[in-house]
């Protein structure tokens, strides 16, 4: 009977255990990226009454007879099943889409989260502002004027500046794709103004030099006879273009503009002559020295011009700045100039230069990789999430505050990109939600109330036996 009694005690005792676990579960359902426990139970050790005989030549074998001491718990599991993704709209909230761990730190001591509420502080940093710990990651660093991730590196903690600058960057390539009319009237040696008009195409762009400041390219294309220095025809006659690049031409100071061969130094002069293949495609560029580019390949100018600074501490100095005139590829069609019987027009022109800009905003794709948007228009690398995963995510050890901690039993930390090393990837603008099911807690709740309930009718019972013993003498 006084085995049944403390049998019965350890039910209601792990009974109450499991309740405490089903309680919290159920008091974080809301809670985001909180993963559910799971109780589980195990018999405990047994007094044997009499042991196991084995069959001799006349008798068969005896079991043993045993007794059993209770119950207790086995394990508390953490479930790291996936929750559900909730979109909030809001950049800096992150939800991992499969296996793995936010990295935060406190001081050196680092933690993992499933819990991706950030935000930014005062310093730009983005952290938990719950706690203020902070999220872990690769900054950005700037090799040859290019922004660079090295995730080979420690961690660290990661930095978006909102506001900061982005320094201006002159034109140095300007990359032009289009089309001149073959039906263009081919302009005689001693045009009239309205032979010009008719026979010319132009197209303009703004350029920037290294101090941001805004000018007009202009590039205007003129069909005409081809003539050589002593005036003698060329051939291909029909096939020429005379280019003209102009900068800032509308401004009250007409600006010194000079072309030349790629790795000469510019003509005095800022003509040059496109010719054609005889199938409409590009065939090469002629300076006004006659130099021709090579037979295949990039066809490109250098163009330079001086830039008169608008700063009066330089006294009106003047800088000269060059940039590449590419016009496609030999024979090329696509991002390349042509000459085909449609209208003239452009297809396509980038340069690369730009005015100075400020970080106004910032996005986070799948791979943790953040991009600052610039009010220049550039996008820039600012830095990348760091991932950790665990051989036994199991095993880590719940430390309040939606974070985990390494336990002997987790194994050390894997941290990288997402999507790498079966990583999960990074969804922006998302949290993920509790992965307690309420309907499976309600169940477990009732199984466990009815299990305390049935042991404590045990203790009941075994207490009537032994008032029965006592009532013996009456």
């Amino acid at each position: 009977m006084m085995r049944s009694l403390f049998s019965g005690v350890s039910g209601l005792q792990n009974h109450q255990t499991r309740m405490d676990v089903v309680g919290n579960n159920i008091a974080n359902v809301n809670t985001t990226g909180f993963k559910r426990n799971r109780v589980n139970f195990q018999d405990m050790i047994y007094q044997q009454l009499q042991g196991a005989a084995k069959p001799t030549e006349d008798l068969g074998g005896v079991n043993p007879k045993e007794v059993g001491l209770g119950m207790s718990v086995a394990s508390i599991d953490t479930i790291h099943t996936q929750g559900s993704l909730q979109t909030t709209g809001v950049g800096t909230d992150l939800a991992i889409q499969g296996t793995g761990f936010f990295v935060l730190k406190q001081g050196e001591k680092s933690f993992y989260t499933r819990a991706g509420a950030f935000g930014l502080d005062q310093e730009g940093l983005l952290v938990n502002p719950a706690n203020g710990m902070r999220v872990q990651g690769w900054q950005a660093r700037t090799i040859g004027g290019e922004q660079v991730l090295d995730v080979s590196r420690d961690t660290e903690n990661l930095v978006i500046p909102v506001g900061s600058k982005d320094a201006a960057r002159a034109t140095t390539a300007v990359d032009f794709a289009c089309n001149l009319d073959k039906r263009t009237p081919i302009v005689p040696n001693d045009p009239t103004p309205a032979e010009i008009a008719h026979g010319t195409w132009g197209t303009e762009m703004k350029i920037y030099d290294s101090f941001g400041l805004e000018h007009i390219l202009r590039v205007e294309f003129l069909r005409n006879w081809g003539f050589n220095a002593e005036g003698e025809p060329l051939a291909n006659l029909n096939n020429r273009w005379t280019a003209t690049v102009t900068v800032d031409p509308e401004s009250a100071q007409p600006t010194n503009t000079e072309v030349g061969m790629v790795g000469q130094v510019p003509a005095a002069t800022n003509t040059f002559t496109v010719i054609f293949n005889n199938n409409g495609t590009l065939q090469g560029l002629e300076d006004i020295n006659g130099a021709v580019t090579n037979g295949e390949g990039p066809v490109v100018m250098n163009v330079a011009f001086d830039v008169q600074s608008a700063a009066p501490e330089l006294d009106g100095g003047m800088i000269r700045q060059e940039f590449a005139l590419n016009l496609g590829t030999v024979g090329g069609l696509v991002n390349s100039i042509t000459q085909y019987a449609e209208s003239s027009s452009t297809k396509a022109i980038i340069q690369d230069g730009y005015t100075m800009g400020y970080l106004e905003n910032f996005k986070i794709d799948q791979s943790g990789t953040i991009t600052g948007v610039y009010s220049n228009g550039t996008n820039r690398t600012l830095g990348q999430v760091a991932i950790a995963s665990f051989a036994n995510q199991g095993g880590l050890e719940k430390g309040g505050d939606n974070v985990f901690l390494v336990s002997n039993n987790s194994g050390y930390a894997n941290i990288g990109p997402s999507g790498i090393a079966g990583k999960g990837k990074i969804i922006a603008g998302t949290l993920e939600m509790s992965n307690v099911d309420l309907s499976e807690q309600f169940v477990d709740m009732i199984v466990t109330q009815r299990g305390f309930q049935a042991n404590s009718r045990t203790i009941q019972t075994a207490d009537q036996l032994l008032q029965e013993i006592l009532t013996l003498k009456r």
